[in-house]
C-alpha cells in the first residue's frame, strides 16, 4: 500500500484531535487541582517525580481504551458484558456510579467554593445554577459543542507554571526530586500518591474514552457495531498521538500544580489547604488580586468539562450493561433512561453538598477513592486488550500491555501500602 504523503497525514492528524485531548483536559479536573494542591502543600516537592512517571502510564492506559473501542465498535462495559459474568459487569458498573456521583458531588463543590470565595454569594447557591446549567447543556448540546468552547478556558491552567518561574524556586532540588522518587514513609504520603495515581488514572476516563471512539464512528456514519468494527493502522495511530498529547499536557499542568503549592504555599509553611482561598493564594505572586479569580476560572471551566464526562461515563456503562439506546448525540426523547442516569446522579450529587462536605477534603478523597477502584477494572481492560477474538484480530501490543499491566501492579502497591504502612 502507497504511504499517504506528508500534507494529507497532517491534515488527518488535525482532524482527528480531540476525544484524547479533551479526556487529557477532563483529567486536571476540581479533584486533580485541589489533589495536587495538596500534594504540594503538604509534601513540597517530594512527589514532583509522580508527574514524570504517570505521563507514560496514563497515556498507555487511555491508548489501549481508545484502541478497544475503535476496534471492537463498542464501550467498554459492552466489551465487559461479552467477556465476564454479569454480575461482575454489574458490580463494576454500580461501583463506577457511586464514585463518579460522589465525584460529581465533591466537583460542583470545589466550583461553588472557589466561585463564593470571588462573589461572596453561598455556596449553595453555586452548586444548584452550576448543576441546572451543566445538565441543561449536557441534554440540549452535544459534548463536544462545550467541550470546544470551555477547554480554552482549561489555559488558564497555565498560570502555574508562569507563577512557578515568577516566585523561582531551588531548581537543583526541583530536578532531583523530579527524577529521583521518594519514596512515602506514613500512611498519609500513601494516601497522597494513591490520590494522584486516582485523579490521573482515572476509571471514569477509562470507559469515556472508549465510548467517546464509538460516537465518533456514529458521527461518521458507522451506526452499527459491524460497520465500526476494525481500524485501520493509520486510525490507531492518529489516535495514539491525540491520547499522547492530552496526556501530556493533563501531566504538565498536574507538575507545575505541585510546584507552584510546594514554593509558594509549604515554603512558608502552609502544609493544610482547608478553603479554596487558601489553594488560590498559590497564584498571587503571579497574578496578585487576580489570583482568586485565575482560580476560579479554572476551576470553573474544568468543572464544566468534567462533570458531563463523569455523568455520561457512568450512563454509557449502565447502557450497554442493560441495553439502553445512548449517546449524547441523541435527543432526550431518543435515550431517556441514558439521560436519565445522567440527570439523576447529577442531582444526588447536589444533595450530598448540601449535608456540609469540605470542598477541598471532599475532592481529595475521590481521588482517593478512584485510585482503589482504578486497578481492578485494569485488569478487566487487560484481559479485554489480550483477547483476539474480542479484538478482532487486532489486540494491544505486547509493550503496550506490559506498560499497563505495571500501571495496575503500582497501583494495588500503592493501595495497599496506604492500609498496611
Amino acid at each position: 500500500m502507497p504511504k499517504a504523503p506528508p500534507s494529507r497525514w497532517i491534515r488527518s492528524l488535525l482532524k482527528s484531535l480531540g476525544p484524547g485531548i479533551i479526556t487529557g483536559a477532563a483529567d486536571d479536573d476540581p479533584s486533580g487541582i485541589a489533589t495536587y494542591s495538596v500534594a504540594g502543600a503538604q509534601l513540597g516537592t517530594k512527589l514532583l517525580w509522580t508527574a514524570l512517571l504517570t505521563w507514560p502510564l496514563m497515556a498507555a492506559v487511555q491508548m489501549m481504551c481508545a484502541r478497544i473501542g475503535k476496534v471492537t465498535g463498542q464501550g467498554l462495559a459492552g466489551n465487559f458484558k461479552l467477556r465476564f459474568p454479569k454480575w461482575l459487569l454489574l458490580a463494576f458498573v454500580i461501583a463506577l456510579l457511586a464514585a463518579n456521583t460522589i465525584n460529581i458531588a465533591a466537583d460542583l463543590a470545589g466550583m461553588a467554593d472557589a466561585a463564593a470565595m470571588l462573589s461572596g454569594v453561598n455556596s449553595h447557591w453555586f452548586v444548584v445554577a452550576f448543576a441546572i446549567l451543566i445538565s441543561w447543556a449536557t441534554v440540549r448540546l452535544q459534548y463536544k459543542q462545550i467541550a470546544n468552547v470551555l477547554k480554552w478556558l482549561v489555559l488558564v491552567l497555565l498560570a502555574y507554571p508562569i507563577t512557578a518561574f515568577v516566585v523561582g524556586a531551588n531548581w537543583g532540588e526541583v530536578l532531583r526530586d523530579t527524577l529521583i522518587p521518594s519514596v512515602p514513609h506514613s500512611r498519609g504520603e500513601w494516601a497522597t500518591l494513591v490520590a494522584i495515581l486516582g485523579t490521573t488514572i482515572s476509571p471514569y476516563l477509562f470507559f469515556w474514552q472508549t465510548s467517546e471512539e464509538v460516537e465518533e464512528e456514529k458521527a461518521g456514519g458507522q451506526n452499527t457495531i459491524a460497520q465500526r468494527r476494525g481500524a485501520s493502522l493509520e486510525e490507531l495511530q492518529l489516535r495514539n498521538i491525540d491520547v499522547g498529547v492530552g496526556a501530556f499536557f493533563s501531566n504538565i499542568v498536574m507538575y507545575f500544580i505541585i510546584l507552584t503549592t510546594a514554593i509558594t504555599l509549604n515554603k512558608h509553611g502552609i502544609v493544610n489547604i482547608e478553603t479554596s482561598r487558601q489553594a488560590a493564594e498559590a497564584l498571587r505572586p503571579f497574578a496578585g488580586n487576580l489570583a482568586a479569580t485565575l482560580f476560579t476560572a479554572g476551576i470553573v471551566g474544568v468543572g464544566f468539562l468534567a462533570i458531563p464526562t463523569l455523568a455520561g461515563s457512568a450512563a454509557y456503562a449502565f447502557a450497554e450493561t442493560l441495553g439502553w439506546r445512548q449517546g449524547l448525540n441523541k435527543k432526550l426523547r431518543q435515550a431517556r433512561w441514558f439521560y436519565a442516569l445522567i440527570l439523576v446522579s447529577t442531582a444526588v450529587g447536589v444533595a450530598l453538598d448540601f449535608i456540609g462536605i469540605n470542598p477541598v477534603k471532599a475532592l481529595y478523597w475521590t481521588a482517593v477513592i478512584n485510585g482503589l477502584l482504578a486497578p481492578f477494572l485494569l485488569v478487566a481492560i487487560l484481559i479485554v486488550a489480550a483477547d483476539k477474538k474480542l479484538m478482532q484480530g487486532q489486540p494491544s501490543s505486547r509493550f503496550g500491555w506490559i506498560v499497563v499491566a505495571i500501571t495496575t501492579v503500582a497501583m494495588f502497591a500503592a493501595g495497599v501500602a496506604m492500609f498496611v504502612v
